[in-house]
């Protein structure tokens, strides 16, 4: 492994410390055990600090990024470059600027970033992702009897809703018709025929047929319960924040996917007679049977569809998915296998339809949706699920235990100012006793005060008791992340080097930047006397002095070099093609170097003007060589970027020189030896 290379990934460490980029340096690799001992020998002392050969070779295999060979040469030159590493790290904290404010909070931030992996359960996240992409490849139509009562509801209201939608249940078990039920007894007012009102046209109600839905379109309970229901069969009643359901799945198949169809629509008024109704019928049976005889789709869909924002277009709608239609809107387009294909008519509540496929994109791969539907599924409750399997773990690993007494204590201290957020710890004075246990650590009714104190965001519909028993449990798993992210670096050693990796990078780019980077930057001093004394390591090569003249057109070249003959200079040029708006004339006088300008590169290097040439982007052009240049060095200006890198390497290598100087250095050669 080459000087260079390693100082590169090294620069790179500590400056994603700023631009987000640290991961990619310490690329976490397996570590392969190239050398090991029982007992871990010290290979390095810098200072008071020991580093273990295990700790030096964790961090040579996550570098070592192109898999090459162990070998003596490489081990050395990246143990040098570890050991410059470790001495600014060093003199980092003799300075104390890790324990600047901004320094711990930037280190606080990446950390939490990457502790955030250990309190996910990627099996749960997996599991679920899976079943969202199998539910969104089936779409499912489902009637539904809703009794409703409020999530914040007392015990007595909850069972009297219970009661109630166990007796319509009842009821349809024993024979009657589910719709018929729903539409009697269902508190979701589509359920029902509904009159106009204001602006709002009648609507016939739909007897508790909610249509077509996928993943994501309900709330998690209501569709747990749908996608695991046999088609026909009726729920037990399902409970969500809305109140108890009855679901009964009247259709599943494979989904739809997004579509986009053309109609033609004919309303049917709700007041509308049975001979209006009959009349409209034939209607649109005499036009579906023009549409199979050849008459032009746009022409029929202009003259007689109603539906006004889209017969200008041939009828064309925006794609959709089964859950944005009525489901015998849904039911007609899944008859019609290719695109181009028309529908038999088909009547909804809205009125009769002709519907033509237009195009069709089905659910792709699981890998195609993946992205979407992880999106969906961090927006989702049902994303809690992983963080509450790792919560179940926690408590279960350390024996976590509650104590039900202490907590009904709050029932009566708790009090009506907790719905204004006024509610005061003060008044829960005197409660001391342990709430629950944790991995030896008690939590006492004081600590869950003041957690009330600060989550006084409570429902006025909600009773005390449930308020208390909620807010208890989001206090214990809190704290259960709190005890579990405390102890991180302690159980599991890749996340305490991963983060040590990061600290030193943001000390590493902190100091560096003051003592070598913005300082080679600032220090003009320093820096110009850095150029005087290399001045002639920046040297230029062989220039000529010379007047580059190039034109839009070969002709235009000619015209100017005719100028050139005749004694005009690069500005007389210019100026005699000012006027001409056909002509584009360019004029540069300067030094130029070889591989600079394709012109000056062929033409011959000789005092006069130059032949007209070709360039590389089709211009023409030619020279007036005024002299040729011999090698000289270059200017500061000349050549800053590269000065001020050197200067860059010249102050750091100083610096490493220093703090050799100023902190002992010792490497165990016999572990050094066992390990080449």
């Amino acid at each position: 492994m080459g000087k260079d290379k390693f100082y590169k990934k090294q620069t790179l460490s500590a400056s994603w410390a700023k631009t987000a980029v640290l991961a990619c340096a310490f690329l976490v690799m397996p570590f392969y055990t190239v050398y090991a001992q029982s007992d871990n020998p010290v290979l390095l002392t810098i200072a008071d600090e020991n580093i273990t050969s295990t700790d030096f070779l964790s961090v040579y295999q996550k570098n070592n990024v192109n898999g090459e060979v162990l070998d003596k040469k490489s081990l050395q030159e990246y143990l040098d470059l570890y050991i410059n590493f470790k001495l600014k790290v060093k003199e980092a904290e003799e300075l104390g600027l890790d324990t600047v404010p901004s320094f711990i909070n930037e280190l606080k931030g990446y950390r939490d970033q990457l502790a955030k992996p250990y309190f996910i359960d990627e099996e749960v996240n997996a599991d679920l992702l899976q079943e969202a992409y199998d539910r969104k490849s089936q779409d499912i139509r489902v009637s539904h009897i809703l009794i409703r009562v409020d999530k914040y509801a007392t015990p007595q209201d909850t069972l009297k809703a219970y009661l109630k939608i166990m007796e319509t249940r009842d009821r349809i078990v024993k024979g009657e018709d589910f719709n018929a039920v729903a539409e009697e007894v269902s508190e979701d007012p589509s359920a029902r025929d509904m009159p106009a009102r204001g602006f709002q046209p009648p609507r016939k109600g739909n007897k508790g047929d909610i249509g077509y839905f996928s993943v994501f379109d309900m709330v998690y309970p209501f569709e747990e319960s749908a996608y695991n229901l046999p088609v026909g069969e009726v729920s037990p009643p399902v409970k969500t924040d809305f109140g108890y359901h009855l679901i009964k799945v009247t259709k599943k198949g494979p989904a739809m996917g997004k579509v986009q169809v053309a109609h033609l629509f004919m309303v049917i008024p709700t007041d509308a007679t049975a001979e209006d109704s009959l009349v409209a019928h034939n209607k649109v049976d005499s036009l579906y049977n023009a549409l199979m005889d050849g008459s032009d789709w746009n022409e029929l869909v202009l003259e007689f569809s109603a539906d006004k924002g889209s017969n200008m277009n041939g009828g064309v709608l925006p794609w959709f998915g089964s859950n944005r239609m009525v489901p015998e809107f849904i039911d007609a387009v899944n008859t019609i296998s290719d695109t181009g294909h028309i529908a038999k008519p088909v009547l909804t509540s809205y009125g009769w339809h002709i519907i033509k496929l237009v195009d069709k994109k089905p659910i792709g791969s699981f890998e195609d949706e993946k992205a979407d539907l992880k999106q969906s599924l961090a927006k989702d409750t049902r994303s809690k699920q992983s963080k509450e399997s790792i919560i179940r773990r926690i408590k279960k690993e350390d024996n976590y235990k509650d104590f039900p007494m202490a907590i009904e204590a709050f029932y009566t201290v708790i009090d009506s100012t907790i719905f204004k957020r006024k509610w005061d710890t003060e008044k829960a004075t005197g409660l001391n006793e342990t709430i629950f246990e944790l991995g030896g650590e008690t939590y006492t009714q004081q600590d869950f005060a003041e957690y009330i104190s600060t989550h006084q965001s409570i429902s006025s519909k909600e009773s005390i008791a449930s308020y208390v028993d909620k807010t208890f449990a989001g206090f214990v798993d809190d704290k259960a992340i709190e005890f579990e992210d405390v102890r991180l670096e302690m159980k599991y050693p890749e996340f305490k080097s991963l983060v040590n990796e990061y600290r030193d990078g943001i000390l590493l780019f902190e100091l560096t930047d003051q003592k070598v980077w913005s300082k080679a930057i600032k220090d003009t001093t320093g820096l110009k006397e850095f150029h005087k004394k290399h001045k002639n390591d920046y040297m230029w090569g062989e220039r000529v002095d010379a007047t580059l003249v190039t034109g839009s057109s070969k002709a235009a070249a000619e015209n100017a070099l005719k100028l050139a003959t005749e004694g005009f200079n690069g500005d007389q040029i210019k100026d005699a093609f000012r006027n001409d708006s056909t002509v584009t004339v360019k004029v540069i006088t300067k030094k130029f170097p070889k591989n600079e300008n394709d012109i000056i590169d062929n033409i011959d290097w000789k005092k006069g003007n130059s032949k007209v040439v070709k360039g590389e982007d089709d211009n023409w052009g030619f020279a007036i060589i005024h002299k040729l240049v011999k090698p000289e060095p270059k200017s500061l200006n000349e050549s800053r970027g590269l000065i001020t890198a050197d200067y860059q390497n010249f102050l750091e290598k100083a610096w490493i020189e220093e703090l050799k100087q100023k902190y002992t250095v010792t490497v165990n050669e016999d572990v050094l030896s066992e390990i080449k």
